[in-house]
């Protein structure tokens, strides 16, 4: 065996998608100085699990981590998909923050891949599973992944602090690479649609927050249909909470989404909770903050909102050696990373062009020419 070349890095940000381009790269890395001068040092067990989850989608891939966390090395192997699986996601994220990576690696391994999650459905840091299903698959059919055998099942919710949902996600895999996209016209929207849930709570908070947002959209547009998810016993998971997405449908077939969810702290001990119950924000105001903040994602433009740049970037950089062409709005602090990071990975680099008039930014780039060479051979 010749030894083996290691890209190095430092510091904790954008951990998840480093370790994500390392593996579809198939390049080595080492990770140092994670957190080295914080009070609590070393990977968070959000970022461990992430690593656990690598290595039960991807086989003879090595994790090294030193004693106090705040080295990591990681050496990818081979993606290879797979039925059944099962992973437990902790409750320091949500769900959304394991599913974005899985749908990518997914698509490249060499079998389809079927894998059931239990965490936390919905909070406010990651994009809701609703979100997820109505927004960011969609975006994956842009790019010539058949709709076929991809789908995301939402079985139990579950919100902080202890969780207690479960969600089984299906992606196929690419017979041998994605097609390039000219993606620039988001058009104009048609309607609007949404869910709201609750768990362990009155469906009266679902009707509020569903008149909150109502008061705010139908005055604008008249087709808006948000529907109600009330969840009782045990997929109703372990926690109480409520929450609400919206989705903005337009007329070129683009999904701009917003959401939140609400629920008690994540904390050591009942007394923590006891503390933070006062902060809960009323349902009303989270159905009038969401139907605002869908609005402002409208309005920035571009053919996806402002938290799947990253996603919409990565897909283009993946497809086979020919334009893509992309628009968004204002670029997002994660969007520029993604960028910066697809560059230093993929070698991928991509001509801006920002448009004064709309306050947009065109995109585009040459694809990496990558392609599934882990999937089976007939």
């Amino acid at each position: 065996m010749g030894k083996v070349s290691y890209m190095k890095l430092k510091g904790s940000q954008n951990l998840r998608l480093r370790l994500l381009l390392a593996t579809l790269s198939s390049k080595s890395i080492i990770i140092e100085d994670i957190r080295a001068d914080t009070t609590w040092p070393g990977l968070r067990p959000h970022e461990v699990s992430f690593l656990h989850l690598l290595e039960k989608v991807c086989d003879d891939c090595v994790v090294e981590i030193n004693e106090t966390g705040t080295k990591l090395n990681y050496k990818p192997g081979i993606i290879m998909g797979g039925r059944h699986l099962v992973h437990d996601c902790g409750v320091s994220r949500s769900v959304s923050y394991f599913l974005v990576p899985l749908i990518v690696l997914g698509l490249f391994g060499k079998k389809p891949l079927t894998i059931r999650l239990k965490g936390i459905t919905n909070d406010s840091k990651d994009p809701s599973i609703d979100t997820f299903r109505s927004a960011t698959l969609p975006i994956l059919k842009q790019f010539g992944v058949p709709a076929e055998g991809l789908e995301l099942k939402i079985e139990c919710r579950g919100v902080a602090p202890k969780g207690g949902g479960e969600v089984v996600l299906s992606v196929p895999m690419v017979p041998n690479s994605l097609k390039a996209t000219k993606w620039v016209d988001e058009g104009l929207v048609k309607r609007i649609r949404g869910v709201s849930f609750s768990t362990r709570v009155s469906v009266q908070f679902e009707n509020t927050m569903i008149h909150a947002a109502r008061g705010i959209l139908n005055p604008l547009l008249s087709d808006v249909h948000i529907f109600t998810d009330h969840k009782a016993g045990a997929q109703a998971g372990m926690s109480p909470g409520y929450g609400i997405s919206l989705f903005a449908e337009t007329t070129s077939g683009c999904v701009i989404s917003a959401d939140t969810a609400v629920s008690y702290a994540r904390g050591e001990d009942d007394a923590d909770l006891e503390d933070d119950r006062i902060d809960l924000i009323p349902a009303e105001e989270v159905g009038e903050q969401i139907a605002s903040a869908l609005l402002g994602e409208i309005k920035q433009g571009g053919v996806v909102d402002s938290t799947h740049q990253g996603l919409l970037f990565l897909l283009c950089a993946l497809c086979p050696k020919d334009v893509s062409e992309v628009r968004v709005g204002k670029l997002s602090s994660y969007g520029i990373e993604a960028l910066r990071h697809i560059s230093d990975f993929l070698g991928v680099k991509f001509v801006m062009k920002p448009d004064a008039s709309t306050g947009t930014v065109n995109l585009m780039c040459l694809g990496s020419g990558f392609q599934n060479l882990s999937r089976k051979v007939s």
